[in-house]
């Protein structure tokens, strides 16, 4: 027996009635041959963390458009926020902790540069509206690894496409990182929000401080305390009702006064307005995008909207302003 077979059998005998087991996966588009070290979602993990969309991530907005300080969050860095939160909760509840990290750790590979602000662009100037959900799902099954894809199992790439509020994820390990995805970015967009002075501590209401606790560790102890607790031994995963409502009116707090903040709407604008200037030079250039995505236009595979969208998608922040200044700003002239 090999090391593989030995953590499947681990996994039957300690993980809960509800867990997804790694040897019961449904398996891959692809089939491929079992590792003798690591499980089906530990391999899902491993070609994750080595995709170049992760590696992106790093330069990509999450609420604050190019912060001129080190600690505002970065879409890489709220990844692993994500990551951290659901592996605590998944092993407190016996679920699959690769399986949750898997999905945790690919669940916003699609998204644009410049966060949502990217992603309502995009939405806008593709036929058929863009997702960053659905997005994720399509470059790790399409786009990464030279257009082979990361032939993930069906366990994580569900996750990946229903990590979002209105979808119902098919394992508990998609639930958890679904819920986890907002005990994170909830809290520390309050903490960017604070350190970037749109809004003060005092601002939020008081009874919603005095529920969830007066600072971001605090609250997310009390959030994944209480879903643990009314998770466990139970085939669910969920916040006791008062806390979830509590909860869901601090996320529309947050709404109405940091991610639609009029004070950012100008620099909003802008970008919209560069993002739909290179989808525009792209649809009229096709060959001068990069040669597996005009490849894929030329064989019929996807039409040229879609293409665009994919390239634009995958651009860093600062890769997508020094394309846009390439293309459209005039150079200095030399001596």
């Amino acid at each position: 027996m090999n090391i593989r077979q030995r953590a499947e059998q681990d996994e039957k005998r300690i993980l809960s009635p509800y867990a997804s087991k790694s040897a019961e996966s449904k398996g891959r588009a692809k089939p491929m041959q079992p590792c003798d070290i690591r499980t089906e979602y530990q391999k899902d993990r491993d070609r994750i963390t080595h995709s170049k969309a992760f590696r992106r991530l790093k330069h990509k907005t999450q609420v604050f458009i190019s912060p001129e300080g080190d600690h505002y969050r970065t879409r890489l860095t709220h990844t692993l926020e994500v990551t951290q939160i659901a592996r605590t909760i998944a092993r407190a509840l016996y679920l699959n902790e690769d399986l949750t990290e898997a999905i945790a750790l690919g669940h916003d590979l699609g998204h644009t540069p410049f966060g949502h602000t990217g992603e309502d662009a995009l939405d806008t100037l593709l036929p058929g509206g863009f997702r960053h959900n659905e997005q994720s799902v399509r470059v790790v099954e399409i786009l990464e690894n030279n257009g082979e894809g990361l032939n993930l199992t069906y366990e994580v790439l569900d996750g990946i496409r229903n990590h979002r509020t209105k979808c119902v994820p098919a394992t508990l390990e998609g639930l958890v990182v679904q819920i986890s995805d907002k005990i994170a970015y909830i809290n520390h967009d309050i903490d960017d929000a604070i350190r970037a002075k749109i809004i003060t501590p005092s601002d939020i209401p008081t009874h919603i401080m005095d529920t969830l606790g007066q600072t971001s560790i605090q609250r997310i102890d009390l959030l994944v305390r209480s879903l643990v607790e009314n998770s466990q031994g139970r085939n669910t995963i969920a916040l006791p009702i008062g806390i979830a409502t509590v909860l869901r009116e601090l996320r529309s707090y947050m709404f109405e006064n940091v991610y639609v903040n009029q004070l950012h709407q100008k620099e909003r604008n802008k970008i919209k307005g560069m993002l739909t200037q290179l989808y525009g030079y792209y649809i009229s250039k096709p060959a001068e995008l990069p040669a597996d995505i005009y490849f894929r236009i030329q064989k019929g595979r996807d039409d040229i909207r879609r293409g665009v969208a994919d390239y634009i998608a995958g651009m860093t922040d600062r890769f997508a302003m020094k394309r846009f200044e390439e293309i459209f700003m005039p150079a200095a002239w030399g001596h």
